[in-house]
């Protein structure tokens, strides 16, 4: 059964507190956090206090995704803060394994961020080291991009890689998930999806989750 991780980039940022509680109420998995440095990426969002605060609301676990330079600076940071799970980009860690390390002896679940040109081979010596995949399906830094189309064969070659490695690792996808590809992308492999538009800028974020869930299953 695939995970759903609405994305709170996309909720109401003067709403925070409520839209937490819709997640909380909701049959969605994870809560899907975008950190943004406006360097790696050309945006900025929200960083360690942000995330505290919300945790202290929270019920489920937090997915932390790093789009920032230098992610080893901050691992334990983001740990201390209420990340369950924390995923660096392979374009900006320069020694991955060693960060991956650290990632799970601060107590969090340790994942890789791919943008969508970075080949899913570059993986193969630290597949056995990471637990979740981040397949970026739009270009980093904004919400509400176009899905790229070529994810889909990215998502069965991951899948072939952690089969032959005989690892648990799970494979997320990020950007421009839809209630209309949910179901083509789990086809093709993927164990979490993340969703942000497709959830906050429906009439009912509840049910879009519900229906997202159900496609999962």
């Amino acid at each position: 059964m695939a995970l759903i991780a609405p994305s709170l980039l996309s909720a109401d940022f003067l709403n925070l507190e409520r839209d937490i509680d819709m997640i909380n109420n909701s049959e969605a998995d994870w809560f899907h956090l975008d950190v943004m440095d406006g360097r790696f990426v050309p945006n900025i969002t929200f960083g360690m206090p942000v995330i505290a605060a919300m945790k202290k609301k929270a019920k489920k676990p937090f997915d932390v995704h790093l789009m920032i330079v230098e992610p080893e600076k901050y691992i334990e940071s983001f740990g201390k803060a209420g990340a369950d799970i924390l995923s660096i980009h392979i374009e900006a860690s320069t020694h991955l394994h060693r960060n991956l390390q650290s990632i799970r002896a601060n107590g969090m679940k340790a994942g890789v961020a791919l943008n969508p040109h970075t080949p899913v081979e570059q993986l193969v010596d630290v597949i056995n080291d990471i637990d979740v995949v981040c397949i970026m399906s739009v270009n980093p830094g904004f919400g509400g991009q176009q899905f790229i189309e070529r994810t889909y064969d990215k998502i069965k070659r991951l899948k072939q890689l952690i089969t032959e490695s005989g690892a648990p690792t799970l494979i997320e996808i990020d950007g421009g998930v839809t209630l209309q590809n949910i179901e083509q992308l789990i086809a093709a492999g993927a164990d979490v999806l993340v969703a942000g538009n497709t959830v906050f800028s429906s009439p009912d974020p509840q049910e879009t989750i519900k229906r997202l869930k159900a496609a999962g299953k």
